[in-house]
This record gives structure tokens, C-alpha cells and sequence, in this order.
């Protein structure tokens, strides 16, 4: 049993001691947070990306940092899930891309508040948040099994440069191409690219393309065409993906033919 004198003398020196402890760890924290928040990299385009999104209420339905609504989706990491060419594409017109399909409000924002929203969700998505948001448990079983180009029959496709038409009208946001891409696909079932030669012939990619919806009532898949992309890129984007099969790229050559040699002419004697 301690004393009256004891007791005090323990809680206050356990009270001096945790306190001292907080303090030093306060500091340490306070220490990291210039660098855990990317502090440098707080530019003007960030400043005004911020401000537009609390004007708008964005929270109001989003999540960023875990605080907000739960309504539309978290965006912390939306930028490394849909990359900059998708959002830009998107917020411009969300009813364009998916008909019928969102409640996104089009708020007919310049192209430079565009671009401020972006670099602000950029920068929100390299904060060092110890972990969070982390990664959905099955996102690596999905991609282990979601590709079906390792168990297609026939040659693998060919690697070839892809066209810049795939970033600019967004297509690798979802979709996986030549190694490229894909962040979303194992998460909304977006089929990596590289064997559709196999699904697809070239006239029925282009209608695909141009009206999923159409084709395919309720698919996740956009309405790009008239949106992000016109029919030069249209056609563009079928003649790679086409070019893909090794039995088109790369046809048989026939072997060249040998022709003997002519017999030495007989010298006379």
C-alpha cells in the first residue's frame, strides 16, 4: 500500500513524465508535417483548386481525406486512379461521358478552374497519410486474374508504342494497354486491350466506341465519342488496336528463293 505522500508523489511524477512524453512527440510531429504534407508544393493553381472546391460544397458529397459525404466517390487518390486527361474530361461534362449514369453536377467551370481542381487533388494525393486510403483487399487478386492476355490462345500480342490518343481521351485510365494503364480496371472490370483484336473486328470496335451504352445497357463504359474524341482518333485508336495481332502486323514473308550458281564455262585445251 503506498502512503498519502506516495500516491501523490507517483501520479504527479507519472503526469510530468507522459506530459514530457506528448510534448516531444507534438514537436516530432510538427517537425514532419512540411514534408508529409508536400508543403513545397503548395502552388497557386493548389491554393485556388481548394478554393473552388469548398465554394462548390464539393464535401457535400465527396470524401477527401476520409471527412466529408459518402455519396459520390473518395477522392484522395483519384488522380492516380483516373490520371489528369480523364478528370479534365470528365468534370466538364460528367452526363456527356456517362448518360443517364451520374448525379455530378455540371458546373460549367473555366478550363483554368479545371486545371486548379486537378492540381489540387493532385497534391492531395501525395500527402504522406500514413497508409490511407488503403488499398481495396482484393485489388491484387483481381489484376492476378483479371487479365485474360496470358490465357488467350494463340501468339502474345506485339509490343508497340501506344498513341498518345489513349491518354488524351482517357482510355488508360480504365483499361491496361501494352503495360501501360489501368489503375481502375480490376475494380470496374474494364478488360485490358491488348488481345481485343480477339472479342472485336474493326467495325464493331468503332461501334462499341462510339455507343457502348447501345450496345450494352447499363456497361461502366463511357460515351467518349463526340466528348474526348473525334472520328480522326476514333479511327486512330482501331487501327492500333488491330495492328496488335501478330497475324496482321507482322505477315508471313516468303522465303527467298535460292538460285544455283552457273556451272564454270569449260576452258579450252
Amino acid at each position: 500500500m503506498l502512503t498519502k505522500l506516495q500516491a501523490k508523489v507517483f501520479f504527479l511524477g507519472g503526469t510530468a513524465v507522459f506530459f514530457g512524453i506528448f510534448l516531444v512527440l507534438s514537436f516530432d510531429t510538427h517537425l514532419k508535417v512540411p514534408d508529409q504534407t508536400r508543403e513545397k508544393d503548395i502552388t497557386p493553381a493548389v491554393s485556388a483548386g481548394k478554393r473552388i472546391w469548398e465554394q462548390n460544397n464539393c464535401m457535400g458529397c465527396h470524401t477527401l481525406f476520409g471527412e466529408g459525404a459518402y455519396y459520390a466517390p473518395e477522392l484522395t487518390k483519384v488522380v492516380e486512379r483516373r490520371g489528369k486527361d480523364w478528370i479534365r474530361v470528365f468534370i466538364k461534362d460528367p452526363q456527356a461521358m456517362f448518360p443517364g449514369q451520374r448525379k455530378m453536377v455540371k458546373y460549367n467551370f473555366s478550363e483554368q478552374d479545371i486545371e486548379n481542381v486537378i492540381a489540387f487533388l493532385d497534391w492531395c494525393g501525395k500527402v504522406d497519410l500514413n497508409g490511407f486510403p488503403a488499398d481495396p483487399p482484393l485489388r491484387q487478386a483481381l489484376q492476378t486474374i483479371g487479365t485474360p492476355v496470358a490465357a488467350s490462345s494463340g501468339p502474345a500480342p506485339l509490343k508497340k508504342p501506344v498513341p498518345a490518343v489513349f491518354t488524351t481521351a482517357s482510355c488508360i485510365g480504365c483499361h491496361q494497354i501494352q503495360g501501360q494503364g489501368g489503375a481502375a480496371g480490376a475494380l470496374i472490370g474494364a478488360p485490358p486491350l491488348d488481345d481485343v483484336f480477339r472479342r472485336y473486328d474493326r467495325e464493331k470496335l468503332i461501334t462499341w466506341v462510339k455507343d457502348p451504352q447501345k450496345i450494352k445497357p447499363g456497361t461502366k463504359m463511357p460515351s467518349l465519342y463526340g466528348v474526348a474524341v473525334n472520328d480522326a482518333q476514333l479511327n486512330e485508336i482501331a487501327d492500333y488496336l488491330m495492328s496488335l495481332n501478330p497475324a496482321v502486323a507482322a505477315p508471313t514473308v516468303p522465303a527467298p528463293v535460292s538460285t544455283p550458281a552457273p556451272a564454270p564455262a569449260t576452258q579450252p585445251k
